[in-house]
This record gives C-alpha cells, sequence and structure tokens, in this order.
C-alpha cells in the first residue's frame, strides 16, 4: 500500500542540529564518524517526505517525479562536487529535494523545489539557469504571448505565495530591443519563483501539506514554462 500524505509528521529539529555542526566540521573524518546520524536523521527522513508527496505531486501535475532512489532521484547529493566552484569543502550543508520534469533530467529542468539549510530554508518553483536553448524558447515564449506571460506571473495567489527571484542580464539580450516592453522580464537568467521558510516551518506536523499548497500557487508559472519548453503541463 502506498504512503498518504497524513503519514509525514512533519521533519525532526535533528535535521538542521547535524546540518549545523557539519557547518562547524565540514572533513571526512567528521562526515564518516557521524555518518550513520546523517542516514537516521537526514537522509531516511527526506527520502520519507519524497515518497510522502508522490500523491500531493499528482496533484500538482502527472508530469513530475519524485523519486526516493538513494542515488540519482529527488534528493540531491550531499558530497560537493568540488572541481570547479570555488567552496573546497567535501559536503554540502543542506538538503535539497528537487520534484523535476520527467523528460527533463537535471536541476535546471523545470521544477518544484524544497531547501532545508541553517538560516535558509526555502520553496522554488520553476526553472533555474536554463541552459541557452531553453531560455531562448522562453523568452520567445513572452515575447511572442506576453498576455498569458503576465497573467501567469501575477496571478494574485502566486504572487501572494511567491516572489521571482534569481539571476538577469546587466542589458537586453540579444534580438530583443532595450525598449521592449517586457525588458526586465527577458533580461531574466532564471525563471524562479523563491518562498522563503523557517526553521520552524519545517517540523510543523503540517509541513507536507503547506507545502503542496504552497505549490498548488506556483501552477501558472510553471505551466507558462512548461508550454514554451514544449513539455506537458
Amino acid at each position: 500500500m502506498g504512503t498518504t500524505s497524513v503519514d509525514f509528521g512533519g521533519f525532526e529539529s535533528s535535521l538542521l542540529k547535524f546540518l549545523k555542526e557539519l557547518e562547524k566540521h565540514n572533513d571526512r573524518t567528521w562526515f564518516q564518524a557521524n555518518k550513520e546520524r546523517y542516514e537516521e536523521q537526514v537522509r531516511e527522513p527526506a527520502l520519507e517526505f519524497i515518497r510522502t508527496f508522490r500523491a500531493e505531486l499528482q496533484k500538482l501535475s502527472p508530469f513530475f517525479v519524485a523519486s526516493d532512489q538513494r542515488v540519482g532521484g529527488s534528493l540531491m547529493r550531499i558530497y560537493r562536487d568540488t572541481r570547479f566552484g570555488k567552496d573546497k569543502t567535501p559536503y554540502k550543508t543542506n538538503v535539497g529535494i528537487h520534484f523535476r520534469h520527467e523528460l527533463c533530467g537535471d536541476v535546471h529542468a523545470p521544477g518544484f523545489y524544497l531547501h532545508m539549510a541553517p538560516r535558509e530554508c526555502f520553496l522554488g518553483a520553476g526553472v533555474w539557469h536554463p541552459d541557452s536553448g531553453a531560455l531562448a524558447k522562453i523568452r520567445a515564449a513572452i515575447d511572442k504571448n506576453p498576455t498569458a506571460w503576465i497573467q501567469a506571473r501575477d496571478e494574485k495567489k502566486f504572487r501572494r505565495a511567491f516572489r521571482l527571484a534569481g539571476d538577469s542580464l546587466k542589458t537586453a539580450p540579444r534580438d530583443y530591443p532595450k525598449d521592449h516592453p517586457h525588458i526586465e522580464d527577458l533580461r531574466r537568467k532564471d525563471f524562479i519563483a523563491v518562498r522563503e521558510l523557517t526553521e520552524a516551518d519545517i517540523v510543523k506536523p503540517r509541513f507536507l501539506k503547506s507545502v503542496s499548497t504552497a505549490f498548488q500557487s506556483s501552477r501558472p508559472l510553471v505551466r507558462f514554462l512548461c508550454e514554451a519548453l514544449e513539455v506537458p503541463f
């Protein structure tokens, strides 16, 4: 029998406590000595959240995936890729859960995102750092059908729950005039909406349901982006 949304009673405070300790001891020796705590207090609760959220995700759209695979699923790996970034610490000090579109296989796909870290908890919805081809399609959709974009961007429930965030170009993108009526949106390099959470929010018994309700309000934005990228919603 599948797990239902009433089975998940919120995360325990031990999850953030572990991450706070990891901030202070971000090295392989400490992590290996505390790996059992990581499994019990962080990884397994996150995987349980993912399993339980499947039913809620189906209500949002049948084309997004809640995968509890331990590798390559919705839970992002804790091991940091230190090859290219300035941060050379071996472990991430956050929990990232990304429910991405079934036709797009990486973190730059349209999706719904939960981020939990000491002093930084939030929900995200949309497309983060799309590649140049996807970005061109989104900009073209805004240019071609600005009314649909404005309706998605300014829908009341969405704007009450989320704010648009991410990086933007300093000038107009190629092929668009600087005086385009929607130049501020066309300059965006991310089409992501964010809802801040508190550390207290994630331990509330009805946290999973509150996440689902918030994501429901982001559907106009995610639908527009999926249509722009020619994937089903």
